[in-house]
């Protein structure tokens, strides 16, 4: 295993500027989903990802647009960076026909299988052997597109975490595991219920697999450790596991007041805000604080108008309910 704390600016201002902006981006919509909740207009719970931006947006950057994503039900960030706008995404929220999947998903299942945006699951750990079976279907169709499992710390201690890493490693398949340690497992810390310091990290040597511990705050050394884990699946070199360092700003859920955690530890990860990280190197690199400030702006524009385009929405046809489902829940389907 490898710790990565820190990075040197491997890109270029105008695209970390890029990767600033979709944070931002992400970061506004969450924000006017926490509002809207509040205001009564999402019915049903929500759970955010402010804080977690850079894995999103740093993931992203080293992947094709034809590689498969999967994350878990605190997914929006991902489903907004692989393709889905933050109108279809509040639109999912608020039930309107309008929404990513026509008001049949909601927050917890975004979905854009167009993008490659496999879902997000609800059921913990569910998706991690999905993940391997879509790297096993490119393994097969020769292609070399690569699967993203995208996961809490939490997962880690369900048995599908260690069985798909067992069968990714036996296969070789070209498939990333992600870990977004947010140091809490719902309301449990997960070092309290966990041996290891590195829920992930210290795990994938059990299946011979190669891991990262890095700061999942800074967008650049996500990007660079993605892209390096990327590189060796298309190559043929089977999985990696990586486990990003970040905070969620938000309880677990909207429930949630997250009064559980200490009042200094959220200070010192609210320092180390992926914004502010981002921010700190563009002005490291010449950037003038007015163009940071601008790309906030067109962020905010673009999530004010998302608001008001999905409350104009109309709610889906009743009628809708009976249309991509099985017709009686049987398994005649198989024959």
């Amino acid at each position: 295993m490898t710790v990565s704390q820190d990075t040197a600016v491997t890109v270029d201002a105008s695209r970390l500027l890029e990767w600033y902006e979709q944070m931002a981006l992400i970061r506004a919509t969450e924000k006017a989903a926490y509002d809207l909740f509040m205001s009564g207009l999402v019915k049903g719970t929500t759970h955010l990802a402010a804080g977690h931006e850079a894995v999103a947006v740093g993931a992203s950057a080293a992947l094709r647009e034809d590689d498969y994503v999967f994350a878990t039900y605190r997914g929006h960030h991902h489903a907004i960076v692989r393709g889905a706008t933050p109108a279809e995404c509040l639109a999912e929220l608020m039930s309107k026909a309008t929404g990513v999947c026509k008001a049949k998903g909601g927050s917890m299942h975004l979905t854009k299988a167009d993008k490659g945006m496999l879902g997000s699951y609800a059921i913990v750990g569910s998706h991690l052997p999905i993940a391997a079976g879509a790297a096993w279907s490119a393994q097969l169709r020769g292609t070399d597109q690569v699967a993203v499992a995208f996961f809490g710390d939490g997962a880690t201690n369900i048995g599908a975490f260690h069985e798909t890493l067992n069968m990714a490693a036996v296969w070789k398949l070209p498939v990333l595991f992600v870990c977004e340690n947010n140091l809490y497992m719902e309301y449990t810390p997960i070092s309290a219920v966990t041996t290891v310091a590195n829920p992930a990290a210290d795990r994938a040597v059990a299946y011979g697999l190669p891991s990262e511990l890095i700061d999942g705050n800074d967008v650049i050394k996500v990007y660079d450790t993605v892209k390096v884990a990327v590189d060796r699946a298309r190559a043929g070199e089977g999985p990696t596991v990586i486990e990003a360092l970040t905070y969620r700003h938000y309880g677990h859920s909207r429930a949630d007041p997250a009064k559980y955690r200490p009042e200094d530890e959220v200070k010192l990860w609210m320092q180390r805000d992926p914004l502010l990280v981002a921010r700190e190197k563009l002005t490291g690199l010449g950037v003038d604080a007015a163009d940071i400030d601008e790309a906030d702006a067109r962020a905010g524009e673009v999530v004010k108008a998302a608001v008001q385009e999905a409350k104009d929405a109309p709610y889906p046809d009743p009628a809708s309910a009976l249309t991509d489902v099985w017709a009686d829940g049987g398994a005649a389907w198989r024959n």
